[in-house]
């Protein structure tokens, strides 16, 4: 398991090799610092958005006001609010800290590739958001393992120059800790890009913060950061799936039940039996703990999720899956069962994004014959779904310009591949299991 600084809570002590390329890597950058500043009770802070279901979009943001509403106004021009919608909120204490108030507001019908200027609760500036596009192609930001260094800065400025639509998060966001106002300024670090693009995340170990016999986990990550998963039919924040442009994209929970009689797997094999991938070519997974590994760090955690779910993801047709966890970059070929195989999934590794607690600088040499590339770099990744064949996929080191690409390949989807035909029979007998 990962090694953890131990963290002082009311006086409880809580414990929670070689690179393919030849790079030098420049130093570890400080953890963050934000000075802070007093605002209005019922100024929105930490605002971000998510897809809430079929052109419907999330809007989440907090106040230090108990009292303050929970609506948001918003329309298609400037200053300029010709529809008003009304939402929920919720609240929650760790110990000695309370919340704000947290707001969630689904606003639409939305139209696609729209640009829209909204304002929370009647109060503080006007923020824009741009829709994702109905019809491909669309592009998506990468990155996990996000935390609150001068690296996280750094990626999340090479982020702001990518053009994509979506952020895909798979997992380990604030790196709070038990630590609660970290929730707080890890909310403020990235409301520039999420408060403009929807970003969908999944949860990892580092969002448990779960102590035994007082609290029970992911309590701060399902209050701040609702996803749709009762849009999706999930009856659990932890997991769920969404659609962008004929790409159904699944986030699954390293974290939470997995095996085949859980509710997580349940739920799982409905959602896929709900996928016609004569309209949805494209099928890709996110969770955190990855499966394929030949890092040093994390070895052999996801071995359990990979056991029960595999075959399900192998049959179905996945094309890609994210992950997290390690603190490296790593690409895999198609593979399954842990062996190359052309009608396999590409896996990627990148839980890179910037955390306090360093690289993964360590790799299993030689490499295994399913790995095709990996550097103990930080970094975001890119992926720009052209059609429903063909994908452009690029990964990006931080402390290079944005238009030098460190890893890149086009990917071809198993839909366009005849592979898809061969797995119906398998597909169909997994999904009709009792």
């Amino acid at each position: 398991m990962e090694r953890k600084i131990p963290t002082l809570v009311l006086f409880l002590w809580i414990f929670s090799g070689t690179v393919a390329a030849d790079y030098v890597r420049p130093q570890p950058r400080k953890t963050l610092d934000f000075p802070s500043e007093r605002k209005a009770s019922s100024y929105p802070q930490q605002v971000h958005i998510s897809l809430a279901g079929d052109r419907h979009m999330r809007i989440s943001w907090v106040t230090d006001g108990k009292s303050s509403p929970s609506y948001v106004e918003y329309g298609t021009s400037p200053g300029r609010y010709d529809t008003i919608a009304q939402g929920e909120s919720t609240s929650y204490s760790y110990i000695l800290y309370s919340s704000g108030k947290i707001h969630h507001t689904v606003i639409g019908p939305l139209e696609s590739n729209t640009a829209y200027f909204y304002r929370c609760g009647g109060e503080g500036p006007e923020f824009q958001l741009k829709t994702p596009p109905a019809e491909l192609p669309v592009t998506f930001a990468v990155a996990g393992d996000l935390g609150q260094t001068g690296w996280t800065k750094s990626t999340l400025d090479h982020i702001d120059q990518c053009k994509y639509d979506v952020h895909l998060l798979p997992g380990d966001l604030s790196y709070a800790d038990y630590i609660q106002h970290r929730w707080d300024t890890f909310g403020e670090l990235v409301q520039p890009l999420a408060s403009a693009r929807p970003w969908m995340v999944t949860e990892g170990n580092h969002e448990q913060e779960r102590i035994p016999l007082i609290k029970d986990g992911f309590q701060s990550y399902n209050a701040r950061w609702k996803m749709p998963f009762e849009e999706s039919g999930s009856s659990s924040n932890l997991y769920y799936s969404f659609e962008v442009a004929g790409i159904h994209i699944i986030m699954l929970g390293s974290y939470t039940g997995y095996d085949e009689y859980s509710e997580q797997y349940n739920w799982l094999k409905a959602d896929l039996s709900k996928v016609d991938r004569g309209k949805t070519p494209w099928l890709i997974v996110l969770f955190h703990a990855p499966w394929y590994n030949s890092n040093y760090a994390h070895q052999g955690e996801g071995d359990g999720m990979m056991e029960a779910m595999e075959p399900l993801l192998y049959a179905a047709g996945v094309d890609l899956v994210f992950a997290g966890h390690v603190h490296a970059y790593e690409r895999s070929k198609r593979v399954y069962s842990g062996k190359p195989d052309p009608c396999g999934v590409v896996h990627i590794t990148i839980g890179d994004g910037g955390n306090r607690e360093g690289l993964a600088h360590r790799y299993k040499d030689p490499p295994p014959e399913w790995s095709v590339f990996r550097e103990a770099s930080f970094g975001h990744g890119e992926l720009k779904v052209v059609n429903s064949s063909h994908a452009f996929w690029s990964w990006h080191r931080n402390d290079d310009d944005e238009p030098l690409r460190s890893d890149q390949l086009w990917i071809t989807s198993l839909t366009s591949s005849g592979c898809l035909t061969e797995k119906r029979h398998s597909l169909r007998k997994i999904l009709m299991a009792p």
